[in-house]
C-alpha cells in the first residue's frame, strides 16, 4: 500500500522568498508525523498545498493516492482540517455549529459524541462568539474529527488550550490513532509531538532538516547523558554513555544514596533547537 501522503521535491516561492524549498516526506496509514520549526519555517505553507488550499510551484504531493490540486468533493470528505484560526459563525451555537457539519459528511460522528469528546458538552447552547480563545479552539478540533476522517492534518491545535485540556486533547489523538487515522501535526509545544508522533520532522527556512522517531532524532538516543552528583561541598558532573553503570559505581562508593544525583539525557527540545542552530551557521 503506498503512503498516505506522499512528498516529493516540493517548492514553493513568493517572489523572491522560498517558503518549501524541494521537501521530501511520506507519512504512512495510521501514522503521526509533527512537522516542528520556528514561525516562517515552512510549516503552514507545506500543510495547505497537502490540503489542497495552495498549489506548489514544482514537485509532487499525494494524499491518498489524489493529488491535492485535484481533489474532488469525495476525496475532500475524507480528510479532517484544523487550521490555525477560524472565526466564522459566530451567531450560531456549538451544536449548531457542528450539527450543521455534519450533514456535509456521508459517514459523520454523532454531534453530540464529538462535543463531549473535545470538552464542549456545557458550552453546547453558547454562541461561538462568545466562546474562550481556547474553547473556540476545540471546536475546530470537533469540526476537523467530524467526518471520520482517514487523513487528519492538525495546525496547531492546541493553541489557548490550559495543561488539563491539551492533556485531554493528546487522549483523543490516541484514540483517533488507534482507529487507524493518519495524522500531520504542527506543533510548536515539543512535549505534545514527543507524546504523540510517531516520528518529527523538523523544516528551517523551507527544508527539512531532520526526519525521525523522536527518541532518536539528531542521534538523540546515541548522546551520551550527564550525571551530577554532590561530594562534600563539590558538585560534580560526568558525560557517559553507560549511565546505569556510572550510577551503580557511584552508588558503590556513598554506600547508599548519593547526594544530589541528577541524570540529564538530551530532551527533545534541546534536539530541535540544536539542529535549527545547525541550520542557521550553514
Amino acid at each position: 500500500m503506498s503512503p498516505a501522503i506522499e512528498v516529493d521535491s516540493l517548492h514553493k516561492a513568493y517572489g523572491d522568498v522560498v517558503a518549501v524549498d524541494e521537501v521530501s516526506f511520506t507519512v504512512e496509514h495510521g501514522e503521526c508525523l509533527a512537522l516542528l520549526g520556528p514561525n516562517g519555517a515552512g510549516k503552514t505553507t507545506t500543510t495547505e498545498i497537502l490540503e489542497g488550499y495552495r498549489k506548489a510551484d514544482s514537485g509532487s504531493a499525494r494524499v491518498l493516492g489524489v493529488d491535492p490540486a485535484k481533489g474532488d468533493l469525495t476525496w475532500k470528505a475524507r480528510l479532517g482540517i484544523v487550521l490555525q484560526a477560524d472565526r466564522d459563525l459566530g451567531d450560531l451555537t456549538v451544536r449548531e455549529t457542528v450539527s450543521h457539519f455534519a450533514d456535509y459528511f456521508p459517514d459523520s460522528r454523532d454531534p453530540d459524541e464529538v462535543i463531549a469528546a473535545v470538552g464542549l458538552t456545557e458550552k453546547a447552547k453558547a454562541r461561538n462568539g462568545k466562546l474562550s480563545g481556547g474553547q473556540r479552539r476545540r471546536l475546530d478540533v470537533a469540526l476537523g474529527i467530524l467526518g471520520r476522517p482517514e487523513v487528519l492534518f492538525l495546525d496547531e491545535p492546541t493553541t489557548g488550550f490550559d495543561p488539563a485540556a491539551r492533556r485531554d486533547f493528546w487522549t483523543l489523538i490516541e484514540q483517533l490513532k488507534a482507529e487507524g487515522t493518519t495524522i500531520l501535526l504542527t506543533t510548536h509545544y515539543l512535549e505534545e509531538a514527543e507524546r504523540l508522533a510517531d516520528r518529527v520532522a523538523v523544516i528551517a527556512r523551507g527544508r527539512i532538516v531532520a526526519c525521525d522517531a523522536p527518541g532518536r532524532i539528531g542521534n538523540r538516543a546515541d548522546a551520551q547523558a550527564i550525571v551530577s552528583w554532590r561530594e562534600g561541598d563539590i558538585d560534580l558532573t560526568e558525560a557517559t554513555s553507560e549511565p546505569t553503570e556510572f550510577v551503580r559505581a557511584l552508588a558503590e562508593r556513598f554506600a547508599g544514596e548519593i547526594p544530589a544525583l541528577q541524570v540529564h539525557r538530551p530532551t527533545l527540545e534541546e534536539i530541535y533547537l540544536s539542529l535549527l542552530k545547525m541550520e542557521e551557521e550553514r
